[in-house]
């Protein structure tokens, strides 16, 4: 394939106020486009950014184009704020989110032996959270991939919009004196981050960036979108 029929990439982010979440999630789009100079990398926001994503996407040239959800499930600014932006332009289609993978399961058992947690600890993964069922669905998901890497229980909590929250899924794990562990599912540092530390638990993961396995992610659903989009 010719290099100028490569499809654009649009790898497109949530947003965060956080200073340091944006240099990460920036850092992670430099990543990708080490990994594949020869493509159109460029970003996008579905929330509190700019460039904010219908913007981006009318300003295209003539040509194949792939939206690359930086998110960790399917949820709301998929089905509604990506699937609005692919429809409103031909020859674009949106990948996969990056989760649920078991590269990422591996990351986030990475993060708990960092944070010195034993294998039979008890961990809460803590996934920002959506109104949108398949998002939970896809959390859950991520919580058996981790399961077979960890053999201490684990439950999943939510930041917001999903039921149970944080603290609660940390109270319902406490054993004695003994507070389970929160493992940050969570992209970037930011807002839902900073909380983490309020939700009962002495250790707190750091989140999943930075490291490149999420930016070999984001290439390999752009490569799955293209197989979509040749068809």
């Amino acid at each position: 394939m010719q290099t100028s029929k490569l499809p654009v990439l649009i790898a497109c982010s949530h947003g965060t106020s956080s200073a340091e979440g944006q240099a990460a999630v920036n850092r992670m789009r430099d990543e990708m486009r080490a990994l594949r100079p020869e493509l159109d990398i460029r970003e996008a926001y579905v929330d509190v950014q700019e460039p904010n994503l219908p913007e981006v996407v009318a300003a295209l040239p003539d040509g194949p184009a792939v939206i690359v959800p930086l998110l960790l499930s399917v949820g709301y600014h998929v089905k509604v704020d990506i699937a609005e932006a692919v429809q409103s332009r031909p020859d674009t289609v949106a990948s996969a989110p990056l989760g649920p993978d078991p590269r990422l399961a591996a990351l986030l058992r990475r993060r708990l032996e960092e944070a010195g947690v034993k294998p039979d600890d008890d961990v809460v993964l803590a996934a920002a959270g959506s109104s949108d069922p398949s998002a939970a669905e896809d959390v859950e998901r991520l919580v058996g991939q981790l399961a077979e890497l960890h053999p201490g229980r684990i439950m999943a909590g939510y930041g917001a919009s999903a039921k149970p929250s944080v603290p609660d899924a940390v109270a319902q794990l406490q054993n004695g004196s003994a507070s389970p562990a929160i493992a940050s599912y969570l992209l970037a540092p930011g807002y839902f981050h900073d909380q983490l530390g309020k939700a009962g638990s002495a250790t707190v993961t750091e989140p999943l960036l930075p490291d490149p396995v999420l930016a070999q992610i984001a290439l390999d659903r752009f490569d799955e979108a293209c197989v979509q989009l040749a068809r």
